[in-house]
């Protein structure tokens, strides 16, 4: 009798983290659109910032242009998850976004950081988005080195993954680690040319779409 009241106990502690887990699903897929002028942060790196294409073709340029929002372009060629959080306070309470896009965490991976330092990082930033009334959501980063660029074998990172179900937030996987394996698609092992970032938009807005972020106006 004992043993199968720990049995059932057991099993009421699994279904209640299944629900609680189902219930911060339902959270970031039950989303509202954002109208046209709708002031969006992209914020991260050189591959926000648009290295490797021309002005106005990087991703969040193509994004402001399809969605009519007004997309600040936050990047900066060099940052890391260490610096961004320290930095994007100021950028929140300068441009007060409704929807925070972060793209970050390649450099990290390049300077060799404990992944755990980087996914700490992150999350600190997250929440600080989440913490100023916007909403955050995460674009997912390959684990980079030059020999898996080379190889056309980029995958994301399992840190994203990890990072959007632990807070909460919604991922756009898949989007920077396809370009990347494309050679056509690179300005440099490390980087989309205007073609990628093309690329990349495309995948960020069907994602946003999907995420009813985007009206069918739009």
């Amino acid at each position: 009798m004992h043993k199968i009241r720990i049995t059932q106990f057991c099993r009421y502690i699994a279904v209640f983290f299944t629900l609680l887990t189902l219930l911060a699903c339902s959270r970031t897929q039950k989303l509202s659109p954002l109208p046209p002028d709708s002031v969006v942060l992209a914020f991260g790196n050189s591959v926000t910032y648009g290295t490797g294409a021309g002005s106005g073709e990087g991703w969040p340029e193509l994004i402001a242009e399809t969605t009519g929002w007004q997309v600040i372009n936050a990047g900066i060629p060099g940052d890391t998850a260490e610096n961004g959080k320290s930095r994007i306070q100021d950028l929140l309470q300068e441009y007060q976004p409704a929807l925070v896009i972060v793209e970050i965490g390649g450099n990290d991976f390049l300077k060799r950081k404990p992944h755990i330092k980087v996914k700490e990082d992150i999350r600190s930033i997250l929440q600080q988005i989440r913490t100023s009334g916007a909403m955050p959501i995460l674009i997912a980063a390959p684990e980079l080195s030059f020999m898996a660029a080379v190889a056309k074998i980029p995958s994301d990172a399992e840190l994203y993954e990890e990072l959007a179900r632990e807070e909460s937030v919604p991922l756009i996987p898949d989007v920077f680690s396809d370009v990347l394996a494309e050679p056509e698609l690179r300005a440099d092992p490390i980087h989309p040319n205007a073609s990628g970032y093309r690329k990349m938009a495309d995948g960020i807005y069907t994602k946003l779409k999907k995420l009813n972020l985007i009206s069918t106006q739009q």
